[in-house]
């Protein structure tokens, strides 16, 4: 078959760009290393997983990915993997800023401590303002460039996380916007993606639930029914804004919900019998 008939399944959509993705080494950040894989970039597993990490990279491969140890919320850290991914590949295309955590489930305010409010804060926050600046340091002098961040369905709405993990998730839409101001003039872009809850270790935590059960406890406050978010849909989503198909996009802040942050359930509206 022709290069020109190649089947779209096989179109690869980042190929000969290299992608530093952190808390790639389970749930989205996994998810979304393979996927760019798939599609022929080359992956920097970040994390502070090293044994997760490093079974990510096997496998991937190792022709494809490395992995480089990696706690966000250290600046040097943060510098050494993107320098490590400048010398090993030569240059950073990619940055997705999705390494995140959340604070216990605790019913309210009062019985939130400040030292786990402020621990969210220092990953989903400074995290990704450390991961977003050294990004911008060698992205600069390119003049191009990707950087892409994971927000949250709590970006836009509140009642659907805790204190600490729904400010942090507004946070990084400001950063987001605020950035894209600031790179337009070099042809960089940045984005965020917020998705609904899915089957991940940080969901898992959160809820107190796994697996079917947990899922099952997703979608029945879903919107959008008959389908079930997992975390391909959101590596789908992140490849699409990384890739050339999203070439003018920045300053995003793309909702894969189904609908759910448009809705006001407390009206009730729109219950039909399930046939109609």
């Amino acid at each position: 078959m022709g290069r020109n008939h190649m089947p779209k399944n096989d179109i690869k959509k980042i190929s000969k760009k290299v992608a530093l993705i952190t808390g790639a080494a389970s749930g989205i950040g996994e998810c979304t290393a393979k996927l760019f894989a798939e599609h022929g970039a080359k992956v920097v597993i970040a994390d502070i997983q090293d044994e997760l990490g490093r079974a990510v990279c096997e496998a991937i491969g190792s022709s494809k990915s490395i992995y480089v140890h990696c706690d966000v919320t250290n600046e040097e850290d943060v510098k050494n993997a993107v320098d490590t991914t400048v010398a090993t590949y030569g240059k950073l295309d990619i940055m997705f800023c999705n390494a995140g955590i959340s604070d216990p489930n605790k019913p309210g305010i009062l019985m939130t401590e400040k030292t786990d409010f402020d621990q969210v804060l220092s990953v989903n926050v400074t995290g990704v303002f450390l991961c977003m600046k050294h990004a911008t340091r060698v992205m600069v002098p390119k003049q191009a460039g990707s950087i892409l961040s994971m927000a949250s369905l709590a970006s836009n709405i509140g009642g659907v996380a805790s204190h600490a993990y729904c400010c942090a998730k507004h946070a990084v839409v400001g950063l987001t916007k605020n950035l894209a101001v600031e790179l337009g003039q070099y042809g960089i872009r940045v984005n965020c993606l917020s998705p609904y809850a899915m089957v991940t270790p940080l969901a898992t935590s959160f809820v107190g639930l796994e697996g079917e059960l947990l899922e099952n406890y997703i979608n029945e406050r879903a919107n959008l029914k008959g389908v079930t978010l997992k975390t391909d849909d959101v590596a789908q989503a992140a490849l699409f804004l990384v890739s050339d198909e999203a070439k003018y996009i920045s300053g995003q802040n793309l909702f894969i919900d189904g609908g759910f942050g448009i809705t006001n359930p407390s009206l009730n509206m729109f219950k039909y019998p399930k046939t109609l």
